[in-house]
């Protein structure tokens, strides 16, 4: 019995596989992975997610098929906001980790290469000798010749990978960091709350009928909206808490700016981004302001994305 599993923690997974089955090639022509971690295989990009269901029924079918037998069960339940990004940065911090002890391997690796490459080169006729051909001493010359090429390509290589190891270090280092910018969570806080305002009209939209066009939903219409909806209602609600906790303490720490409406006026000047440009408030909006452009129309810039301000009356700086 083959068992397809879905949880927001451990996302999609099958039990029961076992080499030379043949599920395989069902698995990888549906997108599964093989995990050499978990010693299962899994789809991708499935934890903390919503199921993914047509793949999971597609890869279903394929396998029964083939003869299979195969059971689905599927947990849906949304966890914590603050429990998901907690495991995330643990498992990103472990990926680091062990990406730095490959790099620290590769690293080694590359200066044994190179060590190699310079005892074949010490073993070279010094000053330069070309091979004397005929000489006795012409097969060992030529052999050490190719030695020191050969040995000199793999060293190469090895500092290539090694190279390669090492940006993949600095890379996963700064992927942490990179979800918790300023910005970054700023637009994520837009756009959670603009997901939030969708579901919460799609709860309350008039429904659909070919035959009558758009008319009030029934009771049970509503019933089986508000079973797919609220759930991804409460999931975003818990998402957007979380958050503007994390910008909360951004501005707490002066690791951010907090200007909106309550501080900034029509005729100030704003800075668009850090080091970025100058320029003066048309209006000051809710969620955003309204500023001048360098052409006849205005732009709107989020309240986040502004990292300076200055008083009505001061000019903008050039650029």
């Amino acid at each position: 019995m083959l068992t397809i599993t879905h949880t927001r923690q451990g996302g999609t997974l099958i039990d029961g596989t076992e080499r030379g089955d043949g599920t395989n090639v069902d698995l990888k022509a549906n997108g599964w992975h093989w995990s050499r971690q978990l010693g299962a295989w899994y789809v991708p990009q499935s934890r903390d997610h919503a199921p993914k269901t047509c793949k999971i029924n597609a890869t279903a079918a394929a396998l029964r098929e083939a003869g299979h037998a195969v059971e689905i069960t599927i947990d849906d339940t949304a966890r914590p906001t603050a429990d998901v990004e907690a495991d995330k940065i643990a498992r990103q911090a472990d990926r680091v980790d062990a990406l730095a002890v490959k790099a620290d391997r590769k690293g080694a690796a590359a200066d044994a290469a190179y060590a190699r490459h310079g005892a074949a080169v010490d073993r070279l006729p010094p000053g330069g000798e070309p091979i004397k051909v005929g000489h006795h001493s012409e097969g060992r010359h030529t052999r050490a010749l190719e030695r020191a090429w050969s040995t000199m390509g793999t060293a190469v290589e090895a500092e290539r990978e090694a190279e390669d190891a090492r940006t993949a270090v600095a890379t996963a280092a700064a992927t942490t960091g990179a979800r918790y910018t300023p910005v970054t969570v700023g637009n994520r806080i837009e756009r959670l709350s603009a997901d939030i305002r969708r579901l919460e009209r799609d709860l309350i939209k008039p429904f659909w009928d070919p035959e009558t066009g758009y008319r009030p939903a029934t009771d049970a219409e509503m019933e089986r909206r508000r079973a797919r909806l609220e759930p991804r209602i409460a999931e975003a609600r818990d998402a957007l808490a979380y958050w503007e906790r994390v910008r909360a303490e951004q501005i707490a720490e002066g690791a951010t700016t907090d200007y909106g409406p309550h501080n900034v006026a029509k005729g100030d000047v704003v800075q668009i981004g850090r080091g970025g440009w100058w320029t003066r408030v048309v209006r000051a909006n809710a969620k955003s302001a309204t500023v001048e452009t360098d052409y006849t129309w205005t732009d709107r810039v989020p309240w986040h994305k502004i990292t300076g301000h200055g008083p009505a009356g001061e000019r903008p700086a050039e650029g």
